[in-house]
């Protein structure tokens, strides 16, 4: 992966017109919650709805509640504009890799449980699966919109 990430919404399409107001209300929506610490450690194995990929990824085990609070402020602004909200029930993650198709299958038991070893092994495991959020990011096309936390 080029760049880490964790999801609060589906990605979802915007009119060009939409842009400004919807970064607009994003930013009062996001503007009084303050910075947290989350941890990832979790290995875990997920496809995205229609099974086209897989991905590999860690879920979060700390810090859920936060995460939970931020996308109830993003599903409103996603609601303003008539557009999906996020899933029910998030499993917050961060994809490490992904393969074309559905391997979940190939992937789950054995697999997961050697990739799990693997992560709570690594002696600096916990500093780096404790992820501090600092700013929420919303990419339309080639723009980036930053939301530093307080």
């Amino acid at each position: 992966m080029e760049e880490f990430h964790l999801s609060l919404s589906q990605c979802v399409v915007l009119r060009y017109h939409w842009i400004e107001p919807f970064v607009r209300s994003l930013r009062e929506r996001l503007a009084a919650f303050h910075r947290f610490f989350c941890v990832a450690d979790q290995v875990k194995v997920y496809t995205n709805q229609n099974k086209t990929r897989t991905f590999i990824g860690l879920e979060v085990s700390a810090g859920h509640f936060q995460l939970l609070e931020l996308v109830s402020e993003v599903d409103g602004v996603l609601e303003e504009f008539d557009l999906p909200t996020f899933y029910k029930d998030p499993s917050f993650h961060i994809s490490l890799a992904w393969c074309v198709g559905d391997l979940s299958g190939r992937l789950e038991g054995q697999c997961l449980r050697e990739l799990q070893d693997i992560v709570d092994g690594f002696e600096e495991s916990a500093f780096l699966l404790r992820i501090q959020w600092e700013q929420i990011r919303c990419k339309s096309g080639n723009k980036y919109f930053s939301f530093p936390l307080r």
